[in-house]
């Protein structure tokens, strides 16, 4: 299968609209900070024949499948696997001191879902590794074999925000004194009865959180989107956009505040002049966060969790 037919973007309209004055730009580069498998970034390349696209993406098979997706815009676009927080990195090797657009689209893959060997799904029997860059790093057997108590509890709370992490934790220090844990099921069905009865009939799987936070904290994500956030603003021409899709409240909170920080100016209530070293550099492009329609729910499943936030540089 094709990596077109293989990957439905998340409401490519939308993020290309909210990009779009920037990126008609004379000369203008658009950052696909997570490539993926192409889809956002061949609706830019297609929408503006003129456009420069730079894609990064950790995981190198990722870059293979984007590569040959977008084969046919030749030099137009530069891939390279790296990722998102070596953003600064890669503008200077290639010589850009600003970019007109940077897209971040973040969290796991359809691909990365969808390949069940690489373990991201507890939908499916696996081996626990859920690494994006399966060529370094630790994987998830290893932080759940070799983390302490303290520790487990700390990436589940934190990372999966779970009420049960101490209970789950608990039960994955006592079960691998048996055997060290190496696939999916298991992980699910200890999970399962960790949980009390209760809390298990909503909120669909249980095992959703403690996915989550092993996957954040196998990728260091949150810390990876921490340096990112900045430097990529910071990347940002005079009038260049910025478009950012969460799956998850950690990230949009990150976001949130990052984008925030450039559009509010940190000057007391009232000042009756604002010095122009304080005043806003960046203008917020959506009401808060938005979120996908009933047709693109409809159109694709997957879109249910994004929220999407989009600002634009307005000063240096």
């Amino acid at each position: 299968m094709t990596p077109a037919l293989r990957h439905q973007p998340v409401l490519p309209d939308r993020v290309i609209a909210l990009l779009a004055p920037a990126l008609a730009e004379p000369g203008a580069v658009l950052v696909d900070a997570t490539v993926g498998l192409g889809g956002h970034a061949e609706f830019a390349l297609k929408r503006f024949p003129n456009l420069r696209l730079v894609g990064l993406d950790r995981d190198s098979d990722a870059i293979e499948l984007s590569r040959e997706r977008l084969a046919g815009f030749g030099e137009r676009i530069t891939l390279v696997h790296a990722v998102y927080d070596e953003l600064p990195e890669v503008l200077t090797a290639l010589g850009l001191p600003c970019v007109q657009g940077i897209l971040f689209d973040l969290g796991v893959s359809s691909m990365q879902l969808d390949e069940i060997n690489r373990g991201f799904s507890y939908a499916n029997n696996a081996p626990l590794d859920m690494r994006m860059d399966a060529s370094t790093g630790i994987t998830a057997a290893d932080v759940l074999n070799t983390y302490d108590e303290k520790q487990l509890v700390r990436v589940l709370r934190t990372y999966g925000e779970e009420k049960f992490a101490g209970r789950i934790a608990a039960k994955i220090v006592a079960g691998r004194v048996d055997a060290p844990f190496t696939n999916s099921t298991r992980l699910v069905d200890l999970i399962r009865e960790a949980i009390p009865a209760a809390a298990r009939r909503t909120g669909g799987n249980p095992a959703k959180r403690t996915f989550q936070a092993l996957r954040i904290e196998v990728n260091g994500e949150l810390e990876a989107l921490r340096a990112a956030l900045p430097a990529a603003l910071d990347a940002l021409c005079l009038r260049g956009r910025i478009v950012v899709m969460s799956y998850q409240s950690l990230e949009d909170r990150m976001v949130k505040q990052a984008l925030a920080h450039g559009a509010n100016p940190d000057v007391p209530r009232g000042l009756p002049v604002i010095p122009e070293s304080l005043l806003p550099w960046l203008r917020l492009l959506t009401r808060g966060a938005e979120t996908a329609d009933e047709t693109e729910l409809a159109n694709n499943p997957r879109s249910a969790s994004v929220r999407i936030r989009a600002a634009e540089r307005v000063a240096a």
